[in-house]
């Protein structure tokens, strides 16, 4: 869970930070063509907070099935 949210987090700030310097230091010369690093990675803490609760529902669905 700490990577789903922590790291990947992390990971989706430095790439918005280094679209930004590109940004900055290419704004002068339209022909430059880059695509940019994508930003979103990683999921939000309700999509991780979801993600245990569905994890912990079914594990307990499937021991009681069983």
């Amino acid at each position: 869970m700490y990577d789903a949210a922590g790291v990947r987090q992390a990971a989706g700030k430095q790439a918005r930070i280094l679209n930004q310097m590109i940004d900055e230091l290419f704004h002068e010369k339209p022909d430059f063509f880059q695509d940019r690093l994508k930003e979103l990675l990683g999921h939000t803490p309700v999509q991780v907070i979801a993600g245990s609760v569905l994890g912990v529902t079914i594990s307990w669905l499937a021991r009681a099935a069983y």
